[in-house]
């Protein structure tokens, strides 16, 4: 049989795996335990923290997706950080891009604090910027591609090189893409992240977080750790992450070019002065002329939601600064490019003219010298 589409792949995600009943989608399988018929006698399946039929379907899924070797599914996708950053002990070190989800921050600036696992924050711009930072200590190059909120892209070629280089291990957080637009591992990367809660859910109403490695040694440990520590994603949770993945090429495809129309338009708005957006996809980010007009922004959005998270049906608009970054210090915050002007916009799959619109209302609402009360 001839390899199958990423679409065809992505519909046909689990469908049939019941043949006792033939069902097409996947059931939801509850049980917590599991029986044996006799000392060393099982069907694979002992206790749902460990392994689950329906996390299985996706964990699977997932890793083929990514073009990796296995996937754990997580209950957040701070979770799944959390099970890769198992991976490191004491005196260890991470080189990580300064321009990184504050919720990331946050938990390594934890790690830093409890456990010593340092981290190193530059510019990913120029390689040989980062070369020179690697000591004897680093184990990893943790990023971001389009980083968020600012939306620069890294070469994953280039790092993935790097790193094997230096037998240090390449981490990718691929949620603004995933697979859809971006497969890191086809790049060298060993670890693939995603928050599945975003584009891989899809219609925010479930929290989950996906890891994928690639390597038999780095997958045990994965799945050692992944059963220890038990954030493990519930299987209710698990069907609404599948039932997601199988619409994904069809949102993406809309998401993207929702964000192509809309950066058109912002591109042309004398009230914004620059516009961040990395070619594709449905993230971009966007500043105003003057903060003291974000509120009055944020107040007067009708269609468009101001809210904290990003990837759904739905378009949603977040300040950065008192939302997902308000955790960085405000200095080190202004230093890395969030200032109080940046909105992230997640451009969902409503009609683009209708975003457009909502976005013009707001901006009449807005005057040079400041907003109208």
């Amino acid at each position: 049989m001839t390899k199958r589409s990423l679409a065809t792949t992505l519909v046909q995600l689990g469908n049939h795996s019941d043949p006792k009943t033939g069902a097409i989608n996947p059931p939801i399988y509850l049980s917590t335990a599991y029986k044996h018929d006799g000392i060393g006698k099982t069907t694979g399946y002992d206790y749902t923290r460990t392994k689950n039929p329906t996390r299985s379907i996706l964990e699977d899924g997932i890793a083929k997706l990514e073009s990796g070797d296995a996937g754990f599914a997580c209950s957040s996708g701070m979770a799944a950080i959390q099970l890769v950053l198992s991976l490191f002990r004491s005196g260890d070190e991470l080189i990580v891009p300064e321009d990184i989800y504050g919720g990331t921050y946050r938990l390594l600036d934890y790690y830093s604090d409890v456990y010593s696992i340092e981290t190193t924050y530059t510019d990913f711009t120029n390689v040989e910027t980062v070369e020179e930072l690697i000591t004897e200590n680093t184990r990893a190059l943790f990023i971001e591609t389009p980083t968020n909120p600012l939306m620069q892209e890294i070469d994953l070629a280039a790092y993935a090189q790097l790193a094997k280089q230096h037998g240090l291990l390449l981490i990718v957080d691929n949620t603004f893409l995933t697979p859809y637009f971006q497969r890191p591992i086809e790049y060298g990367a060993d670890i693939v992240l995603h928050s599945a809660t975003k584009y891989i859910g899809g219609h925010n109403d479930v929290l989950a977080g996906l890891v994928v490695a690639k390597g038999e040694e780095l997958c045990e440990r994965l799945g050692k750790n992944h059963n220890a520590i038990g954030a493990v994603l519930s299987p209710s949770d698990s069907w609404l992450i599948i039932r997601g993945l199988k619409t994904l090429h069809l949102r993406m495809k809309q998401h993207d070019a929702n964000a192509k129309a809309i950066v058109e338009y912002l591109k042309s708005e004398p009230k914004v002065t620059d516009v961040l957006y990395a070619g594709q996809g449905g993230m971009l980010s966007f500043r105003l002329k003057e903060s003291a007009w974000v509120g009055t922004f944020l107040e007067s959005l009708q269609l468009i939601t101001f809210a904290e998270s990003l990837g759904g049906v739905e378009s949603f608009i977040t300040y950065p600064t008192t939302q997902t970054h308000a955790d960085i210090p405000e200095e080190e915050r202004m230093r890395r490019g969030v200032c109080d002007r940046l909105l992230r916009f997640s451009v969902g799959v409503e009609e683009a003219d209708d975003l457009i619109d909502d976005l013009k209302q707001v901006f009449a609402k807005l005057e040079s010298g400041g907003p109208q009360r």
